[in-house]
């Protein structure tokens, strides 16, 4: 990967950690209790980044947009830290039902990709 590459991975990885703040504040501003814009933005990542796998982007594309503005975009270290931070049985809700919007959502993304 040459320079231009490696400068569009990092300017998509600030991109993409520049949105996950906003939907994190928008969530938060709604429901300041719950961690509902780690859900959302990882749900909509996982979406996402199902439909660039089945899409066929080439190597590149899959690089920035993948790698570069999703990896920025989710957070799924937050997700673990937030789920520690709630009361047991809390935590074990926002855990599943994370895990299988995540997976929902790759899938979704897949499907809808390929038509």
């Amino acid at each position: 990967m040459g320079v231009t590459g490696w400068v569009l991975l990092a300017v998509a990885g600030g991109v993409g950690s520049a949105a996950r703040f906003g939907v994190g504040e928008a969530c938060r501003q709604r429901l300041p209790n719950v961690p509902v814009g780690t859900l959302v933005v990882n749900a909509t990542g996982a979406f996402a980044l199902g439909f660039l796998a089945g899409s066929g982007a080439g190597e590149a594309t899959a690089r920035v947009v993948g790698t570069g503005f999703l990896g920025g975009y989710t957070t799924f270290s937050t997700w673990i830290v937030e789920s520690a931070e709630l009361e047991r049985r809390r935590a074990a809700v926002n855990l599943v039902v994370s895990l299988a919007l995540g997976l929902v959502g790759v899938a979704a993304g897949r499907a809808i990709a390929r038509g």
